[in-house]
């Protein structure tokens, strides 16, 4: 390489702003991508890893790209020395560099479309360049269009181990990354935590050994176990990232049990009362978590309790039976729910139940206005039992002696709102109801500082609802199945994903199917319930559809949880191809919740793509929400399943749930050890790993 060619590779751009810009602007970058310490550089490993340990003769790569021959597989990238025989600046059509480069077997064509003074000077004739990049077929010949490249001698040595590529962010090169992780590694070795008896028992390196061996790994390295994550430096490294997850859980969860709680030692007179005028017993399922329950209750901390259940387990009556015992004691309950229509649903339930037995049961939510919000205030004050939306949690709503919170469909409410409804009271207990029933795995690693209760029964004489998948096409053949139900004397759901047109779905909208269902349907009683109806409208909507009023019901989702109407008995969900799992589950439990059986019509548009595909498959094949939930869980991932990025549980980077399940339950049972017996230990996995994320845990 010539001097001047040098000196151009080297010297920085024109007009670059000064240093101290030029800093922050780069500490901005490393932000982005989560790395504010010198842990973090270590602990931000390569998405994929480039083979830099040998050059490949131009001709042998070409044919192995374009002809499939040699080792080389066509497709991956490969790493070519030569010399540049031409370099020029071409237009065809826009501005480009066109570079040759020539060893002794071949020449081949670089090409790149963006570009600068010093990346010309170094791509200039006569330079010796080293190049990776992956060869494809171009309009003049075979080519590597922005290859990674830099200028060597021709005796500059091979490096010894594979080339990391991480994952970075706009502006901030692979070059400048590496550099900065080489340099955090030789300045800072990580301590380790875990003893060396375990570790051997366990066949894993130590966490610094693995994370040398992941920045660098040999040449010889398992290439397929590093790519499937499954190499024991990445088994090291993903035990320790959920052993720090399992920590701070747990750590959280011991904190909690030094707060003072009130002790709700009632004697059960209240909630015996309720199960002797229910007009069935209790299942088996149902008598265990309300024991689970009840003992957390007379517990002087405050309770924090996961119920999870499939739909139509019975969480709503559980829920009550623990008011009760609040109520016993003294003390108040608030129920909070997502929706107005799912709050009135539980508030004319739950005051069913309670209200003969003496309990005042107020409803609060944000459509009450004047007079009546000033009543239902003043009344919640001192009612045993106050059930709304977000309402509660709103200013100037206050409760005498706040003492339980339940929360249904929890992961539907923020970290914020959930802790607002918290400092309501003095460290109250909470009961959190899920009918998203979360995969054992999930649970013991995002669910770790709860307690988690499972209603894995449903009530007897339940008949399975049978689904049916029919294309849009078949739209005559379902419309004479719903005029057969309402022969019948049964009623109708029909939900759609829309209320109004939308020109970039094309979905059939809740409106536009209400208007043309009562144009073909005119014999039927048709009505229409969508969010954007006013509050009184919704209930008088739903109380004519409870009553019998109603035949057929035009829905959107607002009717997905909490809605019982045991005479109805179909549903019919349009473009089914574009609701979740979860809600599809939850829609189709809204039918079969009388002893009759039930149906569930699935009507989807195609083309389907390969995951509404899957989609549509598992909800056909499976009636259970503990396998739906498993199988979603491998769809969507772990983030979305339990809505982590609302409640502020901080995701995993590297461990995965389903394949290193046997992962799991060694961290968990490793925290437990480290924080009885080694707790500097546990700190120090802990600040290794969240550091100032801890403070997202959820509230």
């Amino acid at each position: 390489m010539n001097t001047r060619a040098r000196a151009a590779a080297a010297a920085p751009r024109s007009g670059k702003p000064p240093r101290e810009k030029k800093s922050s602007a780069l500490a901005e970058k490393f932000k982005r991508l989560g790395i504010t310490r010198q842990e973090d550089l270590l602990l931000h490993l390569p998405l994929r890893y480039e083979d830099e340990t040998r050059v490949t003769p131009i001709k042998t790569a070409l044919e192995a790209a374009l002809f499939g021959k040699g080792e080389e597989e066509g497709g991956d990238s490969v790493q070519l020395q030569g010399a540049i025989i031409d370099s020029q600046i071409q237009f065809r059509p826009r501005r480009q560099l066109i570079v040759r480069l020539a060893d002794a077997s071949g020449a081949i064509t670089l090409r790149f479309l963006n570009f600068y003074p010093n990346q010309m000077a170094a791509l200039a004739v006569g330079n010796q360049v080293r190049c990776v990049g992956e060869i494809r077929p171009g309009y003049f010949g075979a080519e590597m269009v922005h290859p990674r490249f830099r200028v060597v001698l021709p005796d500059t040595p091979l490096p010894e181990s594979l080339t990391p590529i991480y994952p970075t962010t706009a502006g901030l090169a692979q070059s400048v990354l590496a550099a900065r992780i080489d340099k955090a590694i030789s300045a800072m070795p990580l301590a380790e935590t875990l003893s060396a008896e375990f570790l051997a028992q366990a066949r894993l390196p130590t966490l610094w050994q693995a994370l040398l061996f992941l920045h660098h790994p040999p040449a010889d390295a398992d290439a397929r176990a590093l790519a499937a994550r499954q190499h024991p430096a990445w088994r090291r490294v993903k035990l320790d990232e959920l052993l720090a997850q399992q920590i701070s859980l747990r750590h959280a969860y011991r904190a909690r049990r030094k707060v003072g709680a009130p002790c709700l030692a009632a004697e059960g007179k209240l909630a015996a009362a309720l199960v002797r005028q229910l007009p069935f017993a209790l299942t088996r399922a149902q008598r265990r978590v309300c024991a689970e329950i009840s003992a957390d209750l007379r517990a002087p901390y405050p309770m924090q309790r996961l119920l999870q259940g499939d739909v139509g387990a019975g969480k709503t009556l559980v829920a009550a039976l623990a008011v009760c015992q609040a109520v016993e004691s003294g003390w108040q309950a608030a129920f909070m729910a997502p929706t107005e229509i799912l709050a009135e649903q539980h508030y004319l339930k739950l005051s069913g139940w309670l209200e003969p037995l003496g309990v005042e049961v107020v409803w609060l939510t944000g459509s009450q206005k004047g007079r009546a919000r000033a009543t239902q205030l003043a009344a919640a004050r001192t009612a045993g039992l106050i059930v709304g939306t977000h309402a509660l949690i709103q200013e100037g709503v206050d409760y005498e002696r706040l003492a339980l919170i339940v929360i249904d469909e929890q992961h539907r409410f923020g970290v914020q709102q959930r802790l607002a409804l918290r400092q309501k009271g003095q460290a109250p207990h909470q009961l959190m109801m899920s009918a998203t029933p979360i995969p054992r795995t999930l649970a013991m690693s995002y669910c770790a500082d709860l307690d988690v209760s499972t209603l894995d029964e449903l009530p007897p004489g339940r008949v399975p609802i049978r689904t049916r998948l029919a294309r849009d096409g078949r739209r005559e053949e379902v419309m004479a199945h719903v005029r057969k139900k309402v022969a019948a004397g049964q009623q109708v759901y029909w939900v759609c994903p829309l209320i109004e047109e939308s020109e970039t779905l094309q979905l059939k909208t809740a409106l536009e199917t209400h208007a043309w269902l009562t144009e073909a349907l005119p014999e039927l009683r048709i009505g229409l319930m969508h969010g954007r109806l006013k509050s009184a409208e919704k209930q008088a909507v739903m109380a004519e559809f409870v009553a019998g009023k109603i035949d057929l019901l035009v829905a959107t989702t607002v009717i997905e949880v909490g809605v019982d109407v045991p005479n109805a008995n179909l549903m019919v969900i349009e473009h089914a191809e574009r609701f979740g799992l979860a809600q599809l589950h939850q829609l189709r439990g809204r039918v079969g919740r009388g002893a009759q059986e039930s149906s569930c019509v699935l009507l989807y548009a195609e083309p389907l793509s390969p995951t509404a595909r899957a989609r549509l498959k598992i909800i056909f094949e499976n009636n259970d929400g503990f396998e739906i939930a498993r199988q979603d869980l491998q769809l969507r991932g772990p983030g979305e399943f339990i809505g982590s990025r609302q409640s502020g549980l901080p995701l995993l980077r590297y461990a995965d749930l389903e394949t290193d399940a046997d992962l799991v339950e060694t961290a968990r049972t490793l925290a437990e050890t480290l924080l009885t017996r080694f707790p500097e230990k546990a700190d120090q996995t802990r600040e290794r790993w969240l550091g100032e994320k801890e403070a997202l845990l959820k509230a």
